[in-house]
């Protein structure tokens, strides 16, 4: 049901912003260089396409902070997680480096690769009041993926968007906790997947005058269970944005990013499910809505117009969650990119 709900409402918005960009036909024509207009936000990937031969580094720094559990869209306390685990989560924060590369092999056509540094910290709560935090970091899973234009008139374009996940994330990270050293951390501490998953999207942008828009569909779907025995929760995100060029210099942005995960099938057999809730198989799916506030800046004023500096900041501004488990707080990214 969840997943349905997200693929038609998608489906409708995309429509509709077709019927609205149809009318700037007549105005605005031909091509024009991405770091100068931006289409997206900074945190959209796979929204835009590259002349032949053109590539594009990236690298974005992203901050989560995730603060109290909720069951359904309710606040849980901690001493209510305690009446039924061991061991309860107080607190979760994510940093994450992602670097990536961007190429275009033809002028209907990008290859991207990204890959993230991924660093993980939750504190926690026993039974009997002791405090203690779990840590783990590396690399994720590295995503290969194609953008191809499907179809492009004037200033509104459609775009296909095909991937795959390889699962070069570690699933087996542990730290040291009252249990003991050495020991085998939940899923949320996890790096990687430990599946190919694939990783289509359809993604629709248009422009008029100073105002740029758009919308993209997005699924991640899971092959097959991991080496732990384990496959997570097919994910299913639909976004749309709008961004307003302030001047030549800087880009103002506005964007909905909605997201839709399942539950985890199957299950690591070294993780005991009546320990910790982030344990528990059933309690990892959810739906969350994140609203982003952004602005690009684009230093043409120094010669750097093939360069593009960007920040968001995101407040979730509806959550429901298969609990008790960690809602976000908030979220933060930085990026940079340049084209040569």
């Amino acid at each position: 049901m969840k997943t349905s709900v997200i693929w038609f409402s998608g489906l409708a918005l995309l429509g509709a912003c077709s019927q609205v960009a149809a009318r700037s036909d007549s105005h605005h024509h031909g091509h024009h260089n991405h770091s100068e207009h931006a289409t997206a936000p900074i945190g959209v990937m796979g929204e835009h396409l590259h002349p032949k031969g053109e590539w594009m580094l990236t690298y974005s720094y992203m901050s989560m902070h995730m603060d109290e559990n909720l069951d359904g869209d309710d606040k849980v306390d901690t001493a209510q997680v305690l009446n039924d685990f061991m061991v309860s989560p107080t607190r979760m924060s994510m940093q994450m480096h992602m670097f990536g590369a961007m190429y275009g092999a033809s002028e209907k056509l990008m290859l991207m690769a990204m890959i993230p540094y991924k660093s993980y910290s939750m504190d926690h709560v026993t039974r009997a009041g002791m405090r203690f935090s779990t840590q783990s970091q590396g690399f994720g899973d590295l995503d290969l993926s194609a953008t191809y234009g499907l179809y492009e008139s004037g200033d509104r374009r459609w775009l296909l968007n095909l991937g795959v996940s390889l699962p070069t994330g570690e699933i087996s990270a542990r730290d040291d906790t009252p249990a003991g050293s050495d020991q085998k951390l939940p899923y949320p501490m996890q790096l990687g997947s430990g599946t190919y998953d694939l990783k289509p999207g359809l993604t629709y942008s248009a422009r008029l005058g100073s105002v740029s828009w758009g919308a993209q569909l997005k699924a991640t779907l899971r092959t097959g269970d991991n080496d732990n025995d384990y496959r997570l929760g097919n994910e299913y995100g639909l976004g749309a944005w709008a961004v307003y060029r302030l001047n030549r210099y800087l880009n103002s942005s506005l964007r909905l990013d909605g997201r839709s995960w399942g539950n985890i099938n199957g299950a690591d057999p070294e993780l005991n499910p009546m320990l910790v809730p982030t344990s528990r198989t059933d309690l990892r799916g959810g739906e969350r809505v994140d609203l982003l506030f952004g602005f690009d800046l684009i230093p043409t004023a120094v010669g750097w117009r093939n360069h593009r500096l960007g920040v968001e900041f995101g407040l979730p501004v509806y959550q429901k969650l298969d609990g008790p488990q960690p809602g976000v707080d908030y979220r933060v990214s930085i990026a940079l990119q340049s084209v040569f």
